[in-house]
């Protein structure tokens, strides 16, 4: 293989590696943008998943399940009537839901998981090794069982009983590590570079944010190349947050849209490294318990730029607007709630105005 990949840091070079020898992480050195003005979207052919945007991937397919084009809808529905603010308002959310939910596996992974996959294929891996709470390990496992490849899950010894049997189904090595989401991933290092597998991490390999920003292309094409004016949207390693980034930006690039959206993060509560004076630990959004991010610098530089924003949800505000979400017909797992609970608070803050554009990915479905 070419040598295809360059740290962001120091510039060098590799074929293929999970991180540069400088210990910073790798990106894509192209990053490919179509020629020409938008296609009508009409005209895009949605059969082809994720894969219609195949102009901006820097990764050939070989895997699939088929992940991509999740619906956009209205967050409102007859049942929200009986749902209302404290003050009496409706509608309550007012915003436009993506609902990654309906994903093959359930969550926003399956799109990085695709192209790590596929990516991992490429470089004549044969086993793979991920450490997840769960959707990442489950995608990850999946797409590997699909492209006949083994897999090695480090999971977090407390991690749900769900979310464990999705992962065990398809064949995968489960490892329950006892500690902290660090410790997890430290294990999954050890076992990398002892021989154990490819490392798939998803926090990683630019190959999971190349996936990723596919939610941003297909939101722009839903809206008829018109993207909103903001994004709320759960924030942890930043999988979905800098797929989004980099997805409006491409498109900017490109000339596809005018200009990206505001990037507003939702945290949880004791895990929200972007947020001052963030505690009483959020055990619900057990998805986004991350202290140290891979990729904190370019997480900073989106908010940054985008005129975005991060807040920290509290335990009791993810249950209570998971609760709403089920009420409404979302069936989705708790770290899903963390965006529109903190789009209620954007918007009590005066970060968003009450009619604001906004969309919200519904980042992953109840686990049973």
């Amino acid at each position: 293989m070419s040598p295809d990949l360059q740290c962001v840091a120091c510039g060098a070079r590799y074929a293929d590696r999970w991180r540069c020898a400088c210990g910073q992480p790798l990106d894509f050195v192209d990053r490919p943008l179509p020629e020409g003005p938008s296609p009508a979207p009409t005209t895009l052919d949605t059969r082809e998943g994720l894969w219609t945007f195949d102009e901006f991937l820097p990764i050939e397919r070989r895997v699939t399940l088929g992940a991509g084009w999740t619906p956009l809808v209205d967050s409102e529905g007859r049942s929200l009537s009986k749902s209302r603010t404290d003050s009496g308002e409706a509608p309550y959310w007012n915003c436009a839901f993506k609902l990654e939910s309906v994903s093959p596996t359930g969550s926003f992974k399956d799109r990085g998981a695709a192209l790590t996959v596929s990516r991992a294929l490429a470089c004549g891996a044969e086993r793979l090794v991920e450490d997840s709470s769960g959707n990442a390990g489950t995608a990850i496992a999946t797409y590997a069982a699909r492209a006949g490849l083994e897999s090695e899950i480090y999971v977090p010894a407390d991690a749900t009983a769900a979310k464990l049997r999705a992962i065990e189904r398809t064949g995968a090595d489960v490892v329950r590590v006892e500690g902290s989401r660090g410790d997890v991933t430290e294990a999954a290092i050890d076992a990398v570079e002892t021989g154990a597998g490819w490392y798939a991490s998803h926090a990683w390999r630019p190959s999971f944010y190349v996936g990723t920003s596919t939610i941003a292309f297909e939101i722009a094409a839903q809206r008829d190349w018109h993207a909103p004016e903001a994004v709320v949207c759960p924030l942890g390693h930043g999988t979905l947050f800098l797929g989004l980034s980099r997805g409006f930006r491409a498109l900017a690039d490109a000339g596809w849209i005018d200009d990206p959206p505001r990037l507003l993060a939702a945290q949880a509560a004791g895990y929200a490294p972007f947020v001052e004076g963030s505690e009483d630990d959020n055990d619900r959004a057990d998805g986004i318990h991350i202290r140290e991010p891979v990729r904190t610098d370019e997480i900073e530089a989106a908010i940054t730029e985008t005129n975005g924003d991060a807040i920290a949800i509290d335990g009791a505000a993810t249950d209570r607007e998971h609760e709403r979400l089920h009420e409404a017909g979302f069936p989705v797992e708790p770290t899903s709630a963390v965006a529109p609970a903190a789009l209620r608070k954007y918007r009590e803050r005066g970060v968003l105005d009450t009619d604001a554009d906004v969309v919200v990915p519904l980042t992953g479905r109840a686990k049973n």
